[in-house]
């Protein structure tokens, strides 16, 4: 037993430093939140420690400034509908690039990437230029297909990585047992790309609500939250913007339940 004790002694140490630095690294990232969430809760509007008392105001004034509630609303509805048409566009992308070989298939699967890799700045201004070229007067719908254009390919290499792994053996099976196309994608491919589907969904609705670059270029008279939020921080950070991220992180943690639940594999 003697023998052992040393080894015992360095894997005991290098357990501790592992979770010592694994519970630096979670304090790193969720402080902040807990900083921001405690400070949505303070009655003063000095950002000082420690708290001089607890107070729902900074909420109740949340909900009566129209300006905020309408960036929030136009926020949710430029996320969902970019959302909507980039799942509209990339699944069926994904599903050609799987299933079809074509010239120039390698290179249309990087080009795809192209959006995700320049910066947000750049594929802003070529939106706009593109849009002023052809005339269209910039609004929220603008926004829309400039996030639908920047995360397209989020969604097509996760549902193409995803349909990678799929075993092509089913869906022979489907069609030897006479299904048709469309009856084998609802009853074999769908269940089985389904968690990328709603994975690449999430983060493609996330990445879009708290877009700011391309945001800043096309938008036009409405504002979204991020870009209201910026605009105000000239004067600094008021409780209302610490409540308003409060109630995001809480809507970000439920999503995050509904995608567990969702994603969650089917026990037999």
């Amino acid at each position: 037993m003697a023998q052992k004790t040393p080894g015992l002694v360095s894997r005991y140490g290098a357990d501790t430093a592992f979770m010592s630095f694994v519970a630096f690294l979670m304090a790193f990232l969720y402080i902040p939140i807990w900083v921001l969430i405690a400070f949505s809760f303070n009655d003063s509007r000095s950002l000082t420690w420690p708290l001089s008392g607890f107070t729902l105001d900074w909420y109740r004034k949340l909900w009566s400034n129209s300006d905020l509630i309408a960036a929030i609303g136009n926020s949710f509805y430029v996320a969902t509908l970019a959302t909507v048409v980039t799942l509209a566009v990339g699944v069926p992308a994904a599903m050609v690039l799987h299933k079809f070989d074509f010239p120039g298939k390698s290179v249309f699967r990087r080009l795809i990437l192209l959006p995700i890799t320049l910066p947000g700045i750049v594929t802003g201004i070529s939106m706009l230029n593109m849009f002023k070229l052809m005339g269209f007067p910039l609004s929220l719908e603008t926004v829309i297909l400039g996030h639908a254009t920047a995360l397209l390919g989020v969604v097509v290499t996760q549902v193409y990585a995803r349909l990678q792994r799929l075993q092509p053996s089913l869906e022979e099976a489907a069609f030897d047992l006479g299904a048709s196309p469309w009856r084998s994608f609802i009853d074999i491919t769908l269940p089985n790309i389904r968690s990328a589907i709603i994975g690449a969904g999430l983060l493609s609705f996330v990445l879009s609500f708290d877009e700011i670059p391309v945001t800043f270029f096309l938008t036009g008279r409405d504002n979204t939250l991020p870009m209201y939020i910026y605009s105000t921080m000239r004067r600094g950070v008021t409780p209302e913007i610490n409540a308003v991220g409060t109630i995001i992180v809480l809507l970000s943690l439920i999503l995050i339940v509904v995608a567990v639940i969702a994603t969650r594999e089917r026990k037999k």
